[in-house]
């Protein structure tokens, strides 16, 4: 069995998914079911053989670890993660006690049970954590990609936490020789991603016959990584990864804000009138890229073209207005 904390949310729904559609190893989904964690994600495995649900804060230690005895898992992936940007400007503090009060309390109950195994068990056990790119900062125009090694310059308060959960995953492996890995990826998108985050906002809203809001000179550059490519690095790297090592997980499309809006224009049939140009946001790192040759050592190559991936997305989202429009409507209130 593995767990997966975050298993409602948009990555971890679509690992949950992907996972028990090509392996029978059952499968527990921890999630706290907090504004971005949402059950029809998973609806189409639920009743699958082999997958579990719990809802637990991920900061409460002691149900994790009631979990973790009652289950005895192989491993454990760390998707649970507080992740827009913008709100992170406005309310710090919840990604402090999610990201990194949760990831400790996670790593503790990890620790505690990964002491009590023996044998195999305690060898093949691992504690596989999801994080980001931003961790890194930002680069320049002409800087090379982000590498393992590159330096944390962490800019707003969500990259912050999440560095901190980064380096507290280090320390539990160099301290207590807890078996960790570390996945640092690029921007997703996909299916199921809240309609908060840029391309479901855009595509949504243009739906709907509404403005979409691009951030300060539009020339801010993101490499793009399909959700599928993501999972499957992720499953990589559980599989093959060295434990202490970290992997960088991209897509290897980078575009600036300015060309994604082209496209997600003209996929909707409409024109640059629909944009409206808005205070660029604070702390917005210019360019993030990633260099993925260390997972690509191990088997890993982005398979879903962005062309045919964003188009599948747009298609997807104006398929699914069911799934998007009350999320939309709940946090708009």
């Amino acid at each position: 069995m593995i767990f997966v904390t975050g298993g409602a949310g948009f990555i971890g729904s679509n690992f949950v998914v992907g996972w028990l559609a090509c392996s029978r190893e059952p499968l527990l989904v921890i999630d706290n079911l907090t504004y971005a964690g949402n059950l029809e994600n998973l609806a189409s495995v639920s009743d699958r053989p082999g997958f579990g649900f719990e809802r637990v804060d991920i900061c409460d230690g002691a149900a994790l670890s009631a979990l973790l005895r009652t289950h005895q898992p192989r491993a454990v992936l760390h998707f649970a993660a507080e992740t827009h940007v913008d709100r992170s400007i406005l309310g710090p503090g919840e990604f402090v006690r999610t990201n990194v009060t949760g990831t400790f309390s996670l790593l503790e109950a990890a620790r505690a049970y990964w002491s009590g195994l023996a044998g195999d068990a305690r060898q093949t056990f691992r504690f596989l954590h999801v994080s980001t790119d931003e961790v890194y900062g930002s680069l320049g125009p002409v800087d090379p990609p982000f590498c393992e090694t590159s330096s944390y310059a962490p800019n707003s308060p969500y990259a912050a936490s999440k560095a901190a959960s980064d380096h507290l995953v280090r320390a539990y492996h160099h301290t207590y020789g807890l078996p960790t890995l570390t996945t640092n990826c690029s921007n997703n998108y996909g299916p199921y991603q809240f309609p908060e985050k840029v391309i479901p906002l855009f595509v949504t809203n243009l739906f709907d016959g509404r403005q979409v809001p691009l951030y300060g000179d539009g020339l801010n550059v993101r490499d793009w990584l399909h959700v599928e490519d993501h999972c499957r690095g992720i499953a990589l790297a559980l599989t093959a990864g060295v434990p202490g090592e970290i992997y960088n997980i991209g897509g290897g499309t980078e575009l600036t804000n300015r060309q994604l809006t082209e496209r997600l224009l003209d996929a909707c049939a409409a024109g640059w009138e629909r944009v409206d140009a808005v205070e660029d946001r604070k702390a917005h790192d210019r360019r993030y890229s990633v260099d993925c040759s260390k997972l690509a050592e191990l088997g890993y190559t982005p398979k879903v073209n962005f062309d045919e991936g964003l188009a599948a997305t747009i298609d997807w989202y104006r398929d699914n207005r069911t799934w998007w429009e009350p999320l939309r409507a709940a946090t708009a209130r």
